[in-house]
């Protein structure tokens, strides 16, 4: 080991215990926030120091120890990815294999059925813990005011006794709102380094953004309908409701901010999502309505509480609105008789992706507002300078696009406009750890597998790595899904049989058809159509925004521009805020918030722009002219020529999983599902916690 390699090591442990500190601390705050020694210990006397400053004011305090926290987190968890990058590209190319992970009984299923969908040991740990938290925070603020609360002091303020306490049980649950809000952000942040550097992708996370989401609407809508019976309780609904305060509460915009929650909240209701997926998508971009409303209803400085995660994903959504503003080079497209499209796009040779990784795609002819999640197929290693995804036809979109190229009489055709964001994945794999690896897929499911062993090949054939044997169990509904299978070679003109390069079997299930097909239907299988695209100049290879060293770029824009947000705010609020807050005359709270959300938002903008061009004018000038004459990645071959040895097709039969996993040897063996749910929950049944202790379970889905 060379001491650069002994340093990043030095680094990597002293970020793991800086991050343990502030979670700790974080953690701590967070329990103590509802008891009486956090208010009158901790909170009062800083308050009185930093509450006075002439530069950040009362909502300095938050911004010390909700704020800045969280964005150290993100930075440090960029520093620590961009480490451990390079650590693993030095592994792999010293044939260094991984180790074996720890604590593996904790990723295993523990509830497979119910509203909650699959969830491991460890999930169920932690939001066991989360929901102490809200049940402690709740019981402590309720039980605080009540304590206090007599008779007496509710007649002081024109009251009955209950009427009080519903006030007060009103504003503990919004505040108790506030902290799931806190959290909600982070999931849908594609780009958050809190996801990757704790192995987790936006797509496997997305499901905690939807049980925090129902969290803060019950919360929030439990707010509001306490204070609508309070209000009519008191005769003053209508005058209650229209109230815009200038220096407190303002009524009127949380109502408007509940509103916009409601809306977004009733559109996530399966059938309606399903149904009306359009509806369900559009409808979401009304959280920056909520968000919006939802400041100038309590105020910045509780607003600061739940800041982190938006400020995260306000980065991460202005990236993704820069990468998407260019139209990305499409060199061809491969018709399948399964009603399916490979799109193959020019890559730049930097970008590099993990297997499972997703993109979502635009298509402008097709609609200019809808962007669609897909999966890639290829090797970002084995395939530098081309990306490809499978699209099947399955909705409205799809269907388009698979009649728009279906229908092309001739193999050259004009320009596809095509725009991207990612790709989005796991910051690294660890399939290696594994004895064996058996993935399970249902139709399109298949596509993550198909990324998996090409990377796996590469692997096996340029790096001295012990490949787990692999086992492909698919299962297709009628015999023409089959074709999907061809995807799987990775290299053009081969005419060896896959499983002389690596140790796989496939064992596929063609479930609708009673019996082998005749001679014409295996014939239409074999028939695929290429079509090859003549992209504008304009068109760009798929290129990664922040350059080869994103993580570290990532990095430096949320310090900078973090920085830069405290600079502004410390000027205005010197010489403007400070100003006016002495006098008589209160500072508005919606003024306040405007400023603080502008120069956030100036921030951000600010650094990220700089930081794209820099990397553009530094990385992309020399590169895109080595990708302007490329040659698509095109595979004409059948399963029966180069996978005959490898396959096994089953027809008129459904893959009996139990009889397929169980038993199977080895110390470790990784098992991989993708496909319908009832699919998942099968596999995840058998995985589950208590049953055999070498299955090593993995849910692959996207659930939108």
């Amino acid at each position: 080991m060379g001491l650069g390699e002994m340093n990043k090591e030095v680094i990597e442990k002293v970020i793991k215990f800086l991050t343990m500190v502030i979670l700790m601390g974080t953690t701590v705050i967070w329990i103590m926030m509802p008891t009486s020694t956090y208010k009158e210990i901790w909170l009062t006397p800083m308050r009185a120091k930093l509450g006075k400053s002439i530069y950040y004011g009362k909502p300095g305090v938050n911004l010390l120890v909700y704020m800045f926290p969280m964005i150290l987190l993100a930075f440090l968890g960029c520093i620590y990815l961009h480490l451990k990058k390079q650590t693993t590209v030095n592994q792999f190319n010293s044939g260094v294999e991984k180790k074996r992970a720890k604590f593996g009984a904790l990723r295993r299923p523990m509830l497979v059925k119910g509203p909650l969908g699959i969830v491991t040991v460890t999930e169920v740990m932690f939001l066991t813990m989360f929901m102490a938290l809200l049940l402690w925070s709740l019981t402590n603020y309720i039980y605080r005011t009540f304590v206090t609360i007599t008779s007496e002091s509710a007649a002081t303020d024109g009251n009955n006794l209950w009427q009080a306490r519903l006030d007060l049980i009103a504003v503990r649950l919004g505040i108790v709102g506030n902290i799931c809000l806190a959290f909600l952000f982070y999931p849908v942040a594609r780009g958050s380094s809190l996801l990757a550097a704790v192995g987790l992708t936006s797509e496997s996370s997305i499901k905690y953004h939807i049980w925090l989401g129902h969290l803060v609407m019950i919360l929030f809508t439990s707010h509001g309908l306490c204070y609508f019976i309070y209000w009519i309780s008191k005769n003053q609904l209508v005058s209650q409701m229209l109230e815009w305060d200038r220096t407190g509460v303002s009524n009127l915009a949380g109502e408007i901010a509940l509103v916009a929650g409601l809306m977004m909240w009733v559109t996530t209701y399966p059938k309606i999502r399903r149904r009306f997926f359009e509806v369900f998508f559009y409808t979401h971009y009304l959280y920056i309505v909520f968000m919006l409303f939802f400041v100038f209803h309590v105020g910045i400085s509780h607003a600061l509480i739940p800041f982190p995660g938006c400020y995260i994903f306000l980065v991460d959504r202005f990236l993704r609105s820069l990468q998407s503003r260019n139209n990305v080079k499409l060199v061809s497209a491969r018709v399948l008789p399964c009603d399916t499209v490979e799109l193959n796009f020019s890559k730049n040779p930097m970008l590099m992706y993990s297997p499972t990784s997703t993109m979502f795609v635009n298509i402008q002819s097709i609609s200019k507002l809808q962007w669609h999640p897909f999966t890639i197929i290829s090797s970002s290693k084995l395939e530098p300078e081309t990306l490809s995804v499978m699209i099947k036809s399955q909705g409205k979109w799809s269907s388009k696009l698979y009649d728009m190229l279906s229908s092309s009489s001739s193999d050259q055709t004009n320009r596809l406009a095509v725009s991207i964001e990612g790709p989005y994945g796991p910051s690294s794999t660890d399939f290696l750890r594994h004895d064996s690896l058996v993935m399970v897929s249902g139709g399109s499911g298949i596509t993550p597998f198909i990324s998996i062993i090409r990377d796996l090949y590469y692997m096996s054939s340029t790096h001295k790595c012990t490949i787990p044997k692999m086992t492909l169990i698919c299962a297709f509904k009628n015999s023409s899904d089959l074709s999907m299978l061809d995807l799987i070679l990775p290299t053009p003109g081969l005419t060896t049989d896959i499983s002389s390069f690596v140790d796989i079997h496939i064992k596929a299930f063609v479930t609708r058809e009673e019996k082998n097909p005749v001679k014409e239907s295996t014939h239409n299988r074999n028939i695929i159509k290429t079509l090859y695209f003549k992209p504008n100049v304009s068109d760009q290879p798929i290129s990664p925004i922040l350059g080869p060293n994103s993580w570290l770029c990532l990095a430096t824009i949320l310090s900078s521009s973090f920085m830069i947000f405290l600079v502004i705010i410390a000027i205005i609020t010197r010489y403007h805020i400070h100003p006016i807050d002495q006098n008589s005359e209160k500072y508005t709270w919606a003024y306040k918030s405007l400023i603080y959300l502008l120069s956030i938002s100036t921030s951000v903008v600010i650094t990220s722009t700089a930081a794209m061009l820099w990397n553009k004018k530094r990385y992309y000038a020399k590169s895109d002219q080595s990708v302007d004459n490329l040659s698509p990645l095109i595979i004409e071959s059948s399963p029966q020529q180069l996978l005959s040895q490898s396959t096994d097709i089953h027809y008129g039969e459904r893959p009996n999983l139990n009889k397929l996993l169980v038993g199977l040897k080895g110390s470790s063996v990784g098992v991989l599902v993708c496909g319908p749910r009832k699919m998942r929950q099968e596999v995840a049944k058998i995985c589950s916690f208590g049953s055999a202790e070498n299955l090593q379970f993995e849910s692959i889905s996207f659930s939108w």
